[in-house]
């Protein structure tokens, strides 16, 4: 892994692009085919595939082992469903001597200039991990960044139902961030070294946030890149864009649960605090929108997260 000086400009960057799949060959075909396009074409494209080897040969069978301009696709079969975290450690762990990794779900379509505009922004070298403009196939944006809010465990995405074409200050919401959205950030290879890889006991929700607190603690900075834009088909693995009152218990438990493991690993002092509030979060949340068994996904989270249970859901066991 690369060491030394990271004010030194990184000209030629290679990149590992990082995606994890469950079951989706189609999903991550077509934003493979999205990635091709890139204007930064020193890249490889490592996927981890988590949903057995069923799941891995429909993936292998319909994706080339290199794109049209030679760059190398892998894809990784997981030794079992090592969640969202896990299946990125795979990824960063099988290209070690990358620059940087640029993580994204499989449910994105980045724009051409996307990768680009990310490695110019880690090239300037006043950052260590950057981030660009997530938006809807509407238009409007789902972030582009985030703030944590550690005494309420809860995450608020920078610029959430703005629309594309607005005006951004790149310096203030950069200045604003605490964290990175797990569907498109560019990870340097220096950051690794510092902050180490995610943590995967939180297997799925939570984890980059916790990631880029850590790192931020370490002295790691985060930058924002308006160029980098990339559409993002929000929970289409995991039912987390369903209406409220349709969303599945997977996605409700993990986040309800890994918010208050982050609250815990990142400034414990404030758990009391937070488990009270997040508690009191739940029920307007969900019950003033009649939404009672998606109120009992989350209680079933939060007292999760009150006993710091971590890993596989009980019932995915």
């Amino acid at each position: 892994m690369p060491t030394g000086c990271w004010q030194e400009r990184i000209d030629p960057m290679h990149v590992a692009i990082s995606i994890v799949g469950f079951r989706n060959a189609e999903e991550i075909r077509t934003c493979i085919q999205a990635l091709d396009h890139c204007t930064h074409g020193d890249f490889e494209i490592v996927i981890c595939e988590n949903g057995g080897s069923d799941a891995y040969d429909a993936l292998t069978a319909i994706l080339p082992t290199r794109l049209v301009r030679g760059q190398k696709v892998t894809v990784l079969l997981a030794s079992g469903n090592l969640g969202y975290a896990g299946g990125v450690n795979h990824c960063i762990r099988a290209a070690r001597e990358a620059d940087a990794w640029w993580v994204v779900n499989p449910d994105t379509r980045p724009e051409p200039g996307a990768l680009s505009a990310l490695v110019e922004r880690l090239s300037q070298g006043d950052c260590h991990a950057a981030g660009g403009i997530l938006y809807h196939q509407d238009g409007k944006i789902q972030a582009y960044g985030g703030r944590w809010r550690s005494w309420m465990a809860r995450a608020v995405s920078i610029g959430h139902g703005g629309a594309l074409a607005d005006a951004v200050d790149p310096q203030a919401i950069a200045a604003s961030m605490d964290y990175l959205l797990g569907a498109s950030m560019l990870i340097s290879a220096r950051f690794v070294e510092v902050t180490g890889l995610m943590r995967d006991d939180y297997f799925l929700y939570g984890e980059e946030v916790e990631w880029c607190l850590r790192g931020r603690a370490l002295g790691m900075r985060l930058g924002f890149a308006p160029a980098a834009r990339v559409m993002h088909g929000q929970g289409g693995t995991t039912g987390s864009a369903d209406a409220i009152n349709r969303r599945p218990r997977l996605p409700i438990y993990l986040d309800e649960r890994n918010k208050l493991n982050v609250v815990r690993d990142t400034t414990p002092a404030r758990l009391p605090v937070a488990i009270a509030l997040s508690f009191a979060l739940l029920f307007m949340r969900f019950a003033r929108r009649g939404a009672w068994r998606q109120l009992g996904y989350g209680l079933a989270g939060w007292a999760a997260g009150v006993r710091g249970a971590r890993g596989f859901p009980p019932w995915m066991r």
